[in-house]
């Protein structure tokens, strides 16, 4: 965008900026990686960054907190994984972490026993050692505390032992 006049490139900068935001809340990286791939010159994307974010169109903060809180619920990610998420978009260590520390350990639990509870309901027939490794998988690709997997996972399988028949005697005699 360097053959564009200083005008014209900050007026189509601004653009790209806008048309981000209106699809959904952008980080300060994501924008600046927008601009920077379109070719936009450095001092552009300062001034309009400073801009934006002098007019409270970019705020990192409440991107995290939004962030965390549909990413945890919809997505069923714990913690963890939310601030690694949020570092790759560029929001500093401090504040995701900060926006990851809504989530407390309670409500962090309940949404594993939820994750477990659902996807026990799709391994019908599945002996319990192998049910343990999926479930423990797919707890650890989501950020849970191999501690906190381990425990639900064995107690949310004794629970559905107690319901109907335990999972490794669900093979036929």
């Amino acid at each position: 965008m360097s053959e564009l006049p200083p005008e014209e490139a900050r007026r189509k900068a601004k653009e790209v900026c806008f048309d981000l935001l209106a699809a959904r809340p952008r980080t300060k990286q994501e924008l600046r990686s927008a601009l920077v791939r379109k070719g936009f010159d450095g001092e552009i994307c300062d001034e309009l960054l400073r801009k934006l974010d002098d007019a409270g169109l970019i705020d990192d903060a409440a991107f995290a907190e939004t962030w965390v809180r549909s990413r945890h619920t919809h997505q069923g990610l714990a913690k963890r994984a939310l601030v690694a998420e949020l570092r790759r978009k560029g929001v500093d260590s401090e504040v995701a972490a900060e926006a990851a520390g809504e989530i407390d350990a309670n409500a962090e639990e309940e949404r594993a026993r939820d994750l477990v509870r659902k996807k026990l309901r799709t391994m019908t027939g599945v002996d319990e050692q192998k049910a343990t490794r999926r479930l423990l998988g797919m707890l650890a690709r989501k950020g849970y505390p191999q501690g906190l997997s381990y425990g639900v996972v064995r107690e949310e399988l004794r629970n559905v032992g107690a319901e109907s028949t335990p999972l490794d005697d669900a093979t036929p005699d």
